[in-house]
């Protein structure tokens, strides 16, 4: 069943949302990538990737349904971050907003009495809870090394053991 004109529209803002989510990890890879922290760099680079997949699994859910995907503007990422810690606050802000707007997603699909969209959207209220509890333990990890160079390498080595995906074949 299609969904309604304003419904759809709440989920292109969430595509677009994925979309940027996508390159605020990237330009957080980069930073770690200066920092030459390449296992840490490859987690957020990972991340970007995973946040294509879940624009992806939007794109699907309105193409399913009869609706019109669309990718609004993109704003580049305005972050900044001079540390590791910095780093990983960041991305938790991010998750955070992300979280709130999953969250506003579900709350106008069930106004809408939108039931076709209710598994998509439970599948990612629990991913969120997943993606900010990684990346505030990530943060608890990286106030306990304090930066420390060992280990601040031994995160680094860490996050480096992420499995390889692609946003061809990533489940996340």
């Amino acid at each position: 069943m299609k969904m309604k004109p304003a419904l759809e529209k709440k989920f292109n803002e969430q595509i677009t949302l994925e979309f940027e989510s996508s390159m605020v990890y990237r330009q957080l890879a980069i930073e770690m990538e200066d920092a030459d922290l390449p296992g840490i760099a490859a987690w957020l680079r990972h991340q970007a990737d995973e946040e294509i997949v879940h624009a992806n699994k939007f794109i699907d859910h309105l193409s399913d349904r009869g609706n019109h995907p669309v990718i609004g503007a993109i704003p580049a990422p305005k972050v900044s971050a001079k540390n590791v810690l910095q780093v990983f606050e960041a991305a938790l802000a991010h998750e955070r907003r992300v979280s709130e707007s999953i969250r506003g997603l579900y709350t106008a699909s069930e106004k809408d009495s939108d039931l076709d969209s209710r598994p998509l959207l439970l599948w990612f209220v629990s991913e969120q809870v997943e993606e900010e509890a990684t990346v505030d333990e990530i943060i608890g990890r990286v106030k306990l090394i304090n930066n420390d160079g060992p280990g601040l390498l031994r995160l680094d080595e860490d996050l480096a053991q992420r499995p390889v995906a692609t946003t061809e074949n990533a489940a996340g």
